[in-house]
């Protein structure tokens, strides 16, 4: 099983921390990590699988392989730059989303467009004709958002 996990490239200490405690539970789980490949969250839930021999996989939106973090696996460079965040969505049975920017918020909206589910750590809040829209699946805990992760993965 595949889930991605999206998130800033400049990460708050709090969600690095968060960030690698997700990943070390997909990689206990034997789940596979999808993700941006490049710092902060991405570089952090890498970092976290590979404490416990999961495989990472690094989504690129440059043409070099070298763009990628240490702890990725299997580099994938595509050359189209943002782009790639539709790539990194569909890639993953469900989606993590630990806090991020406007790239982390396109990447949600992408997700959901395909149905897929989103987890969300300490990330953004959608409104919707000025109501919560619960179209992310809230948790409280990097344990929470793996088991919620891999159950949505499941039934899908």
């Amino acid at each position: 099983m595949i889930i991605a996990v999206i998130g800033e490239s400049s990460a708050s200490a709090e969600n690095a921390v968060l960030a690698e405690e997700v990943g070390c539970l997909l990689a206990k789980a034997n789940v596979t990590v999808v993700c941006g490949g490049q710092g902060g969250v991405m570089r952090a839930v890498c970092k976290g699988a590979k404490k416990h021999g999961g495989t990472t996989i690094g989504i690129l939106p440059g043409m070099d392989a070298l763009d990628s973090n240490e702890y990725v696996d299997i580099p994938i460079s595509t050359g189209l730059g943002n782009g790639r965040n539709l790539l990194v969505t569909r890639a993953g049975k469900s989606v993590i989303a630990i806090g991020g920017s406007y790239g982390t918020l396109s990447e949600i909206g992408l997700a959901l467009s395909d149905s897929k589910s989103v987890i969300g750590l300490n990330t953004w809040s959608l409104l919707r004709d000025e109501r919560l829209d619960c179209g992310i699946i809230v948790a409280h805990s990097p344990e929470e958002a793996v088991e919620l992760a891999i159950c949505q993965a499941n039934k899908n």
